[in-house]
């Protein structure tokens, strides 16, 4: 397995990076789609990064700002795919290896590992992190770690869903 080389990543300083980006943000989703840019750009292994917003009444995460290849995958149920049972257990989810899970989504063809880390609200779960890598084993302790800082420190920057129609970008800054 190619565990990424995590070392070399100040991620003190990047969630200092992601903070100012959600403070610049004029529009809560701006300053969630700077964080996505930013740490697409900056961390090597992550080959998508994006957020998906929780809709509890509904049991349904739909995607939210990101950074990558387009997904198909706008609303995922709870409990469906690595995203779904991460909202459903409430809990992190890192595999190392999609290609071993039986209840993965595919997304790309290229992703290989994923992580996912929800981000609550008091004891509800509003809202997820999803990273995808196109290594096998890419996400280590310190992944998640900086993941988990980073999902308390985007709560009060989550835009309502009616916010966020129609302007994510997820492009690849083209």
């Amino acid at each position: 397995m190619e565990r990424a080389d995590t070392q070399a990543i100040d991620f003190d300083d990047l969630l200092e990076r992601c903070r100012a980006e959600l403070e610049r943000g004029a529009e809560r989703h701006v300053g969630l789609q700077l964080v996505c840019d930013l740490l697409h750009r900056e961390v090597p292994h992550y080959d998508w990064f994006g957020f998906y917003l929780a809709v509890p009444e509904e049991r349904v995460l739909v995607l939210g700002p990101y950074q990558g290849e387009p997904t198909d995958h706008v609303r995922i149920p709870y409990g469906r795919g690595i995203c779904g049972q991460a909202a459903e257990r409430r809990d992190t989810f890192l595999v190392d290896d999609v290609a071993a899970q039986d209840n993965y989504l595919s997304c790309s063809i290229h992703v290989r590992s994923e992580i996912v880390v929800p981000v609550f609200e008091g004891d509800e779960v509003v809202a997820e992190i999803d990273i995808d890598s196109h290594r096998t084993a890419a996400f280590t302790d310190a992944d998640r770690r900086f993941l988990e800082q980073l999902a308390s420190l985007v709560v009060p920057h989550l835009p309502d869903l009616g916010e966020t129609r129609g302007t994510m970008s997820g492009k690849e800054n083209a």
